[in-house]
């Protein structure tokens, strides 16, 4: 059961990284972007650390407190939550 929650965060976060370097992409080009509430979605369903990563390293998103500030609070929730009730 550990394993797969591992295989989970995996994937869940690759997914993450990589749907915001695609976002910054189509910034570029001034193309359709992904929606912010799927970024969010990304960093609710235990992405924050893949998206968060994307976001420092294409350096997308890092003008906006709501993801600057908003991913990594819900990273500590979850890791508050995960805590208590492990």
């Amino acid at each position: 059961m550990e394993n797969l929650l591992w295989y989970y965060l995996i994937a869940v976060n690759l997914g993450a990284f990589c749907v915001a370097a695609y976002d910054k992409l189509c910034a570029l080009r001034q193309k359709w972007r992904v929606p912010e509430k799927t970024l969010f979605f990304f960093a609710l369903a235990l992405g924050g650390m893949g998206l968060y990563l994307s976001f420092l390293l294409f350096r997308h998103k890092i003008r906006k407190p709501k993801f600057m500030l908003g991913v990594p609070v819900i990273m500590a929730v979850q890791v508050l939550l995960y805590l208590v009730f492990k």
